[in-house]
């Protein structure tokens, strides 16, 4: 599928990668505005305003072999139209390696994290539900987690290598959320930051914790 919206630059670049490790440092190069854009996404945007504390850490998990597609900040609020709305961190990462995969799911699992699987290869077995992750006044408004449809995971990831298209349409996606609406719930990053070793009990970070979370189950 063409991406006539790209910078020729970009294009070339995207449709250059070959491998996972390939796709997670373009977009963490997306996420750190030094790429203007990315498959499956408003043309020449960057990451939403909301999210872009958050993007020290996704760039370090895609960086990681975790490619992020998707994200929020734990927010509780009167939104722009006078209603009130609630949001759990969350996030969602496509998973290729079944290390990868164990170490992720048994760290979110040993910090009391939700968690939903969906293997999209054609022999997996793993077909969990999605989580209300925003409500507006009580109402839920979107969720994470939940089959893509062959449909929409081409429109996610357009204009990429035939061979790696194959490799993420067929991956695992994992959401991982926090239970807690609101700021409580920031609390999922200092779990991903322990996974990848970008933190270590840094009193300077302002998600710093002075206990790290329990490490990863063995399997």
């Amino acid at each position: 599928m063409p991406l006539p919206w790209m910078s020729w630059s970009d294009r070339r670049r995207w449709r250059s990668a070959r491998t996972i490790a390939d796709l997670g440092e373009l977009m963490a190069l997306w996420l750190e505005g030094e790429m203007a854009s990315r498959p499956g996404y408003q043309p020449r945007c960057g990451p939403d305003e909301e999210t872009k504390h958050l993007v020290p850490t996704l760039a370090v998990l895609c960086r990681s072999g975790y490619v992020t597609t998707c994200s929020q900040p734990g927010l509780v609020g009167t939104g722009v139209d006078g209603l009130w709305w609630e949001q759990r961190a969350a996030v969602e990462l496509v998973v290729t390696d079944p290390e990868l995969l164990n170490r992720l799911v048994d760290a979110a699992y040993a910090a009391g994290l939700i968690v939903r699987i969906n293997d999209h290869r054609p022999d997996g077995g793993v077909r969990e539900q999605p989580v209300v992750a925003t409500t507006c006044d009580g109402e839920p408004v979107t969720a994470f987690g939940g089959q893509i449809s062959r449909a929409d995971m081409a429109i996610q990831w357009p204009g990429l290598d035939r061979d790696l298209y194959r490799e993420v349409s067929t991956g695992t996606y994992v959401s991982v959320v926090a239970p807690e609406y609101g700021p409580a719930g920031e609390r999922l990053w200092v779990t991903l930051d322990f996974l990848t070793g970008r933190r270590h009990n840094d009193t300077v970070d302002p998600w710093a914790s002075s206990t790290r979370p329990a490490g990863p189950a063995s399997r």
